[in-house]
């Protein structure tokens, strides 16, 4: 028994030798051979990547930036347009939020003066200049900010989803006033591609990249003392899971600049998940653009309002496949409790597609002259729409206070139109901010009317031809009312005329160019529409305040697609493979896939000659030969529909079909 012992007492340390040898063994084989000395700022080592995944040279704006072949990072060329309105953005909010400092910001091109409000003669300038310099002290001149210098008193801003770090590069680059600019990604192949890139730009004592959850970060930065002053959020996809975080980290009196992707959501497809993602029901209609910009302006007020702050929109633009909104966030109770009488449900008819809004809440003064806040009253709309006797459907809701501040947004264009070299895409910009503030108040787009009719919308409803833009914005100032432009359709009609008063001059303009009533069908709101008398005589000779300004000049204010094969980029994906020709020729094939394509003549010829005539049934064809479709006495499959026979068979062409794959109607040639 003690010789037993003896063994078993021996044998355990050398059981935990050989266990402590074989780790060993097995992690020093994990390890493989050393790895390269780490990178600077902590981020890792590059890893030897194959030649397909080397990187390519783009240069935008100032900023000069290495991208990745592979799909690794997320880069969209088409969003330039989406960078240098934001660069000019901030760049007259810094002018703004240093001004009261006693800071000028100086920005590359533009003239070296302070711009003052008045319109002064260059001589007047000049006299003011010399004047002001000659009463102020050397002590007491007005500093200056330039580009690419570190302001101590200048913003802090934050782009929470870098990726490239393209963004971040071009503000410290070409937006001047500045402190620090915060490149943060979640993804460790984005930051080191983000410190590569600050090293080749300069930038490294302005642009700081950082790796953490865009949400964490946020959340870290709570406190009045570190929040940041502007808060850039440019996400794939839908920026609701940042909103939270993003509206308790911006300082009071921040600007906060959103991107929303989504478009298929906030358009209307998926109105179940717009209000899981925006708390709002997104409604199918001619102006779900704007709609969506309202529906994110909601949601953004509402997440605000939960920590007793509120929004103020700058500007709000609907451009492409994507909506950019602009907004400041401030702090305070008693502007909170306005905030249910901004909001507002949409009722939409099913049928004509007439709209009503009703506000949340009501905010009224009692003699004392006290704000008094109470639950509005309604609905505005009957159980059945009152033109054409169809259902409404409730959207929203949605934000119904104006979504831009016209004093800001000039300023915006008056920089960008004295400097239109600093930008590629000034023209752009000049002609969607012209849209937005023009200079007379029959163009500007109004700003307390939400939403619009669009040319196409009013016409097809009653089935009658399509006015003219300026026809029908004639028609409508005759009437008495304002109507404007909107930058997100360009055959918008915004106006605060009635939808009762808008059919009235539809059916003034169905009078002119007549429909055929027997075609109509007793319950189709066109029926119903027409049947009506106008009570209202439409005017539609031409007024000269009737075309906008920025049309007359010709302004670039809805842009063309701006390269082939164009649109959102697919997500960026670790390891990404590069895009190889196989794929390019894939995604053109693809290319209008759902498109009918065009059709064979002689295809085209036999496939008709598989209908029987119906004239030559009733005995009235008198094409013979000659006819395209069948004479033949056989009787016709049930199935089979008879078709009207056409005038001519010599001259067969594609013609477009219908949406079920048949012939467009009777008597097709």
């Amino acid at each position: 028994m003690p010789h037993a012992r003896t063994v078993l007492w021996l044998s355990r340390p050398l059981r935990l030798a050989r266990i402590l040898c074989r780790a060993q063994f097995t992690q020093h084989k994990a390890q493989g051979p050393p790895s390269p000395p780490a990178m600077e700022n902590g981020a890792r080592p590059c890893e030897e990547r194959p030649p397909s995944a080397l990187a390519a040279t783009v240069t935008e704006g100032a900023a000069k930036i290495v991208f990745p072949n592979a799909n690794e990072v997320f880069y969209n060329p088409v969003q330039e347009f989406n960078r240098d309105l934001t660069c000019a953005v901030i760049t007259e909010f810094a002018r703004i939020h240093l001004g009261t400092k006693g800071i000028q910001i100086k920005v590359p091109r533009e003239k070296d003066l302070q711009k003052v409000s008045e319109n002064l003669s260059e001589q007047e300038e000049e006299k003011a200049e010399q004047k002001e310099t000659e009463n102020l002290a050397p002590r007491e001149q007005t500093r200056t900010a330039a580009v690419g210098e570190i302001c101590e008193e200048g913003l802090r801003v934050l782009e929470g989803l870098a990726a490239s770090g393209l963004r971040s590069i071009r503000f410290a680059l070409e937006v001047p006033g500045l402190q620090c600019v915060v490149a943060n990604d979640a993804s460790a192949r984005a930051v080191e591609l983000i410190d590569r890139n600050v090293q080749l730009n300069g930038v490294a004592h302005l642009v700081q990249p950082n790796q953490a959850d865009a949400r964490m970060l946020m959340y870290q930065h709570q406190k009045a003392s570190e929040r940041f002053d502007v808060i850039d959020l440019d996400p794939y996809g839908s920026p609701a899971p940042f909103l939270d975080a993003a509206v308790q980290a911006v300082n009071d009196g921040g600007l906060l600049c959103v991107t929303c992707t989504d478009m298929a959501v906030l358009a209307g497809n998926n109105g179940e998940t717009c209000y899981s993602k925006y708390g709002a029901m997104a409604l199918k209609s001619r102006a779900c653009h704007e709609m969506a910009l309202r529906i994110v302006l909601h949601s953004l007020d509402l997440h605000a309002n939960c920590y007793q702050r509120f929004v103020v929109p700058l500007l709000s633009i609907s451009a492409d496949f994507y909506v950019r909104v602009f907004v400041r966030i401030f702090t305070g109770q008693a502007k909170v409790k306005s905030s249910a009488s901004k909001q507002a449900l949409v009722f939409q008819c099913v049928g004509c597609g007439a709209f009503y809004l009703q506000r949340l809440g009501k905010a009224s003064r009692d003699p004392g002259g006290r704000t008094k806040f109470s639950a509005a009253c309604g609905p505005p709309v009957t159980p059945e729409c009152e033109h054409c006797g169809q259902r409404h459907q409730l959207g929203g809701p949605i934000w119904a206070d104006p979504i831009h501040d016209l004093d800001f947004v000039g300023r915006v264009l008056e920089a960008v139109t004295t400097n239109p070299g600093r930008f590629h895409t000034s023209k752009r910009i000049q002609g969607v901010l012209s849209v937005v503030t023009e200079s007379t108040l029959t163009s500007q787009e109004l700003p307390d009317v939400p939403l619009y009719y669009t040319l196409d919308q009013l016409s097809s409803t009653i089935h009658c031809n399509t006015p003219s833009l300026l026809q029908l914005r004639s028609a409508l100032l005759h009437a008495g009312f304002r109507v404007s432009l909107s930058h997100a359709c360009k055959n918008a009609v915004k106006t605060d005329a009635p939808p009762l008063a808008l059919w009235d001059i539809m059916r003034c303009w169905e009078k002119e160019c007549p429909v055929k009533r027997e075609r109509l069908s007793e319950s189709s709101p066109a029926f119903r529409i027409l049947a009506v008398e106008p009570r209202l005589k439409a005017n539609f000779n031409i007024r000269g305040d009737a075309n906008p300004s920025s049309r007359q000049q010709g302004l670039k204010r809805f842009q063309a697609n701006p390269e082939a094969n164009w649109g959102p980029r697919p997500r960026a994906r670790p390891g990404g493979k590069a895009a190889s020709k196989d794929l390019e020729e894939r995604r053109r094939l693809l290319q209008n896939k759902r498109k009918e394509p065009a059709e064979d003549p002689a295809q085209r010829a036999a496939r008709l000659k598989t209908f029987p005539c119906k004239r030559f049934k009733e005995g009235t064809c008198q094409r013979g030969d000659q006819c395209c479709y069948s004479h033949s006495p056989a009787t016709p499959v049930a199935d089979t529909p008879l078709m009207d026979c056409p005038e001519t068979i010599t001259d067969i062409s594609p013609r477009p079909e219908a949406a079920d794959g048949g012939p467009a109607g009777s008597g097709v040639d």
